[in-house]
Protein backbone atom coordinates (compact mmCIF):
# COMPACT_ATOMS: atom_id res chain seq x y z
CA UNK A 1 0.00 0.00 0.00
CA UNK A 2 1.28 3.50 -1.00
CA UNK A 3 0.15 6.01 1.51
CA UNK A 4 -0.04 9.69 0.96
CA UNK A 5 1.31 11.99 4.68
CA UNK A 6 2.41 15.58 3.80
CA UNK A 7 5.19 16.82 6.10
CA UNK A 8 4.21 19.86 6.80
CA UNK A 9 0.63 18.60 7.65
CA UNK A 10 0.71 15.01 9.48
CA UNK A 11 -2.97 13.48 9.52
CA UNK A 12 -3.91 11.50 12.59
CA UNK A 13 -5.57 9.26 11.17
CA UNK A 14 -2.65 8.31 8.15
CA UNK A 15 -0.28 8.72 11.85
CA UNK A 16 -2.47 5.41 13.50
CA UNK A 17 -2.60 3.66 10.33
CA UNK A 18 0.73 3.50 10.11
CA UNK A 19 1.01 2.90 14.08
CA UNK A 20 -1.37 -0.24 13.39
CA UNK A 21 0.69 -1.71 10.66
CA UNK A 22 4.28 -1.77 12.83
CA UNK A 23 1.80 -2.74 15.95
CA UNK A 24 0.43 -5.77 14.18
CA UNK A 25 4.61 -6.60 13.35
CA UNK A 26 4.44 -5.21 9.73
CA UNK A 27 7.59 -3.62 7.86
CA UNK A 28 6.87 -0.05 6.41
CA UNK A 29 9.02 2.57 3.88
CA UNK A 30 9.14 5.73 5.19
CA UNK A 31 10.86 9.60 4.22
CA UNK A 32 13.69 10.80 6.61
CA UNK A 33 15.47 14.34 6.41
CA UNK A 34 18.03 12.18 4.29
CA UNK A 35 17.39 8.85 2.18
CA UNK A 36 14.12 7.28 2.22
CA UNK A 37 14.27 4.73 5.21
CA UNK A 38 12.91 0.67 5.73
CA UNK A 39 11.77 -0.46 9.09
CA UNK A 40 9.74 -1.78 12.14
CA UNK A 41 8.79 -1.83 15.28
CA UNK A 42 12.11 -2.79 17.10
CA UNK A 43 10.01 -4.72 19.78
CA UNK A 44 9.27 -7.15 17.05
CA UNK A 45 11.62 -9.68 16.86
CA UNK A 46 10.35 -11.47 13.49
CA UNK A 47 9.75 -7.76 11.85
CA UNK A 48 12.84 -7.17 12.66
CA UNK A 49 14.61 -10.32 11.02
CA UNK A 50 12.20 -9.67 8.15
CA UNK A 51 13.87 -6.18 7.35
CA UNK A 52 17.31 -8.43 7.51
CA UNK A 53 15.43 -10.48 4.83
CA UNK A 54 15.06 -7.80 2.45
CA UNK A 55 18.09 -6.31 3.32
CA UNK A 56 19.64 -9.76 2.71
CA UNK A 57 22.85 -9.37 6.00
CA UNK A 58 22.56 -11.50 8.53
CA UNK A 59 20.48 -10.03 11.52
CA UNK A 60 24.01 -10.89 13.83
CA UNK A 61 25.90 -8.59 11.59
CA UNK A 62 23.45 -5.72 10.43
CA UNK A 63 24.40 -2.44 11.08
CA UNK A 64 20.59 -0.83 11.65
CA UNK A 65 19.99 1.78 13.82
CA UNK A 66 17.19 3.04 15.59
CA UNK A 67 14.88 6.42 14.78
CA UNK A 68 13.64 7.93 18.19
CA UNK A 69 11.42 10.68 18.45
CA UNK A 70 13.56 12.91 21.01
CA UNK A 71 16.68 12.13 23.54
CA UNK A 72 14.37 10.29 26.13
CA UNK A 73 14.65 7.04 24.88
CA UNK A 74 18.67 6.98 24.93
CA UNK A 75 19.04 5.41 28.00
CA UNK A 76 16.78 2.37 27.01
CA UNK A 77 19.95 1.79 24.69
CA UNK A 78 22.54 3.34 25.58
CA UNK A 79 25.04 3.81 28.63
CA UNK A 80 27.75 5.77 29.68
CA UNK A 81 26.89 9.00 27.77
CA UNK A 82 29.11 11.44 29.16
CA UNK A 83 27.78 15.45 28.79
CA UNK A 84 29.57 16.45 26.08
CA UNK A 85 27.77 13.87 23.87
CA UNK A 86 24.67 14.80 25.22
CA UNK A 87 25.03 18.42 24.86
CA UNK A 88 26.52 17.56 21.27
CA UNK A 89 23.36 15.39 19.88
CA UNK A 90 21.26 18.12 21.93
CA UNK A 91 22.99 20.52 19.65
CA UNK A 92 22.73 18.86 16.62
CA UNK A 93 19.18 16.82 16.56
CA UNK A 94 16.56 16.75 15.41
CA UNK A 95 19.15 16.23 12.49
CA UNK A 96 20.46 14.46 9.36
CA UNK A 97 23.32 12.68 11.95
CA UNK A 98 23.45 8.90 12.95
CA UNK A 99 25.37 8.72 16.28
CA UNK A 100 26.74 5.50 17.37
CA UNK A 101 26.87 4.96 21.15
CA UNK A 102 27.99 2.32 23.22
CA UNK A 103 24.58 -0.13 23.74
CA UNK A 104 23.37 -1.50 26.88
CA UNK A 105 22.12 -4.88 27.39
CA UNK A 106 18.70 -4.44 25.46
CA UNK A 107 20.71 -4.21 21.90
CA UNK A 108 22.35 -7.33 21.99
CA UNK A 109 18.73 -9.19 23.21
CA UNK A 110 17.57 -7.17 19.79
CA UNK A 111 19.84 -8.44 17.60
CA UNK A 112 20.96 -12.15 18.93
CA UNK A 113 24.53 -11.12 19.19
CA UNK A 114 27.27 -9.53 21.06
CA UNK A 115 26.20 -5.58 19.51
CA UNK A 116 28.36 -3.08 21.67
CA UNK A 117 27.13 -0.15 20.01
CA UNK A 118 24.14 1.46 18.61
CA UNK A 119 22.87 3.91 16.33
CA UNK A 120 20.29 6.77 16.74
CA UNK A 121 18.82 8.71 14.49
CA UNK A 122 16.67 11.39 15.25
CA UNK A 123 15.40 12.71 11.80
CA UNK A 124 14.17 16.31 11.12
CA UNK A 125 10.79 15.10 9.65
CA UNK A 126 8.07 15.22 11.12
CA UNK A 127 6.78 12.18 9.34
CA UNK A 128 8.61 9.69 11.05
CA UNK A 129 9.17 11.44 14.14
CA UNK A 130 5.27 11.55 14.80
CA UNK A 131 4.94 7.56 13.77
CA UNK A 132 7.45 7.12 16.62
CA UNK A 133 5.75 9.29 19.26
CA UNK A 134 2.68 7.32 18.47
CA UNK A 135 4.19 4.06 18.42
CA UNK A 136 5.78 4.94 21.92
CA UNK A 137 9.00 3.11 21.34
CA UNK A 138 11.68 3.28 18.59
CA UNK A 139 11.77 1.61 15.31
CA UNK A 140 14.06 -0.21 13.64
CA UNK A 141 15.78 1.68 10.40
CA UNK A 142 18.02 1.20 7.80
CA UNK A 143 18.34 3.18 4.20
CA UNK A 144 16.65 2.04 0.82
CA UNK A 145 19.79 1.76 -1.61
CA UNK A 146 18.81 1.04 -5.00
CA UNK A 147 20.84 -1.53 -7.76
CA UNK A 148 21.68 1.44 -9.91
CA UNK A 149 25.37 1.99 -10.08
CA UNK A 150 24.78 6.11 -10.82
CA UNK A 151 21.83 6.59 -8.17
CA UNK A 152 22.76 5.09 -5.01
CA UNK A 153 19.45 6.13 -3.14
CA UNK A 154 16.16 6.37 -4.73
CA UNK A 155 14.65 9.26 -3.83
CA UNK A 156 11.06 8.99 -5.72
CA UNK A 157 8.80 7.04 -3.24
CA UNK A 158 6.68 5.94 -6.50
CA UNK A 159 9.31 4.35 -7.58
CA UNK A 160 9.97 2.45 -4.21
CA UNK A 161 6.70 1.77 -3.95
CA UNK A 162 7.17 -0.10 -7.39
CA UNK A 163 10.31 -1.73 -6.06
CA UNK A 164 8.83 -2.96 -2.86
CA UNK A 165 5.36 -3.42 -2.36
CA UNK A 166 5.46 -7.07 -3.25
CA UNK A 167 8.04 -7.30 0.11
CA UNK A 168 6.95 -4.13 2.59
CA UNK A 169 3.60 -4.05 4.35
CA UNK A 170 3.83 -0.47 3.51
CA UNK A 171 4.83 2.47 1.46
CA UNK A 172 4.84 5.92 2.81
CA UNK A 173 4.90 9.20 0.09
CA UNK A 174 6.32 11.87 1.76
CA UNK A 175 7.30 13.65 -0.89
CA UNK A 176 10.82 13.10 -2.70
CA UNK A 177 13.72 12.05 -0.80
CA UNK A 178 17.59 12.95 -0.74
CA UNK A 179 19.86 10.80 -2.28
CA UNK A 180 22.78 11.82 0.16
CA UNK A 181 22.22 9.97 3.63
CA UNK A 182 22.89 10.85 7.54
CA UNK A 183 26.52 11.75 8.63
CA UNK A 184 27.25 9.32 11.30
CA UNK A 185 29.08 10.11 14.03
CA UNK A 186 31.29 7.60 16.55
CA UNK A 187 30.40 9.07 20.10
CA UNK A 188 31.96 5.56 21.66
CA UNK A 189 35.02 7.19 23.33
CA UNK A 190 35.51 10.38 24.48
CA UNK A 191 36.12 12.59 21.61
CA UNK A 192 33.78 12.37 18.98
CA UNK A 193 34.83 11.82 15.27
CA UNK A 194 32.65 11.78 12.04
CA UNK A 195 32.92 8.42 10.57
CA UNK A 196 31.01 9.02 6.88
CA UNK A 197 30.21 12.23 5.93
CA UNK A 198 26.76 13.17 4.72
CA UNK A 199 24.23 15.22 5.24
CA UNK A 200 24.78 16.61 7.81
CA UNK A 201 26.89 18.97 9.32
CA UNK A 202 28.15 19.33 13.02
CA UNK A 203 27.34 22.47 15.10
Amino acid sequence: MLLKIYPDNTNDKHINQVVDVLQKGGVIIYPTDTVYGIGCDISNQKAVEKVARIKGVKLEKANFSFICNDLSHLSDFTKNISNDTFKLMKRNLPGAFTFILNANNNVPKLFKNKKKTVGIRIPDNDIIREIVRKLGNPILTTSIKDDDEIVEYTTDPELIHENYKEKVDLVIDGGYGNNEPSTIVDCTSDDAEIIREGLGELE
